[in-house]
């Protein structure tokens, strides 16, 4: 695809086809990094972690975090999707991106970017962005953006939780489920065992931190601050075009009559559904290639349920069955 200018488009568009145009990189300062040795550290999963802020994460998103804070502009409209690691974080990027772009790339297009890119080439991961110092990629992106996370809401900078012109989308689900999930999706580039994983969990030392934090973080905010943050659990499963609706009038591009009567909920929803995007070639072929991840495409589906724990975990003592 042709290189595009921001200027002359509206968003979102695929970050992949902006971003491969622009020279993002930019050096994170030194005195970060004299931060970062200075904070409390600890090992698990093979893994350093850093506690920063009240939590444990891996060393080397802290420099990301602080960078984040000190130097994220957001802009009016800016969409920004949370979750924690394997909580239904690719769904959420496709519908969220199939919603907001949908005037540009309708869902029944043959074109349409998710047929021919992986949601995470669609949507850019703003902690990647910030720990490899090609945070300047984001500003090539035309407005409104959709971006996403997985740090506590306690990490964000308060130029986006004070901001009411940000709009804050999270996804959770049964921590037990993502637990299965996320060491199915790493075993493969780290050598630990599923008590490794969760005897980490239960200390609060996951990759992106303790987990409840990470829940009641966004749940609490999202009770205080509904038109900043919507919370959104696995019950989207069981009504996704309503929530698709709901996702809609949350950003402030609700359906119209038209849209409702040419079917477009709907047709979103089959667009990104699991079976889907699975089986879509570039899901089933190529890799998410991260400075301090990478993993082949086809890792980020695997069954999209919820409930599989119980065919997974012994619930007498947390070990895998």
């Amino acid at each position: 695809m042709a290189a595009l200018s921001a200027s002359c488009l509206v968003g979102p568009v695929p970050f992949k086809d902006v971003a491969t145009a622009v020279d993002g990189h930019s050096s994170t300062p030194e005195e970060y990094e004299d931060i970062v040795s200075g904070l409390p550290s600890s090992t698990a999963l093979g893994m350093v972690l850093r506690q920063y802020r009240g939590s444990w994460v891996i060393q080397e998103r802290v420099t990301a975090f602080i960078s984040l804070q000190r130097r994220f502009t957001p802009r009016p409209g800016d969409v920004l999707l949370a979750s924690p690691a394997k909580c239904g974080t690719t769904w959420l990027k496709a519908l969220a991106f199939a919603t907001m772009a949908r005037g540009a790339y309708p869902p029944t297009d043959a074109q349409h970017p998710l047929l021919r890119m992986n949601p995470h080439e669609c949507v850019p991961f703003m902690d990647e962005l910030f720990t490899a110092g090609q945070d300047a990629r984001l500003e090539a992106l035309p407005s409104p953006r959709l971006m996403h996370t997985h740090m506590h809401h306690s990490l964000l900078p308060a130029s986006v939780t004070d901001n009411p012109d940000c709009k804050i989308v999270f996804i959770c689900r049964d921590p037990k489920d993502m637990l299965v999930s996320l060491w199915h999706f790493v075993k493969g580039v780290r050598p630990f065992t599923f008590d490794d994983l969760f005897n980490s969990a239960c200390e609060g030392k996951t990759p992106n931190g303790p987990i409840w934090d990470h829940l009641i973080g966004y749940w609490s905010t999202s009770k205080t601050s509904p038109d900043n943050v919507l919370f959104r659990y696995e019950e989207m499963l069981i009504d996704p075009v309503g929530h698709v609706r709901e996702l809609a009038r949350f950003i402030g591009q609700p359906f119209s009559h038209a849209d409702e009567a040419a079917g477009i909920p709907a047709d979103i929803v089959k667009l990104c559904s699991f079976d889907k995007l699975k089986g879509q070639g570039a899901n089933t072929a190529g890799s998410y290639d991260g400075k301090v991840f990478s993993f082949a495409h086809e890792t980020f589906f695997r069954k999209g349920v919820a409930g599989d724990w119980v065919n997974n975990i012994d619930a007498r003592d947390g070990a895998t069955l």
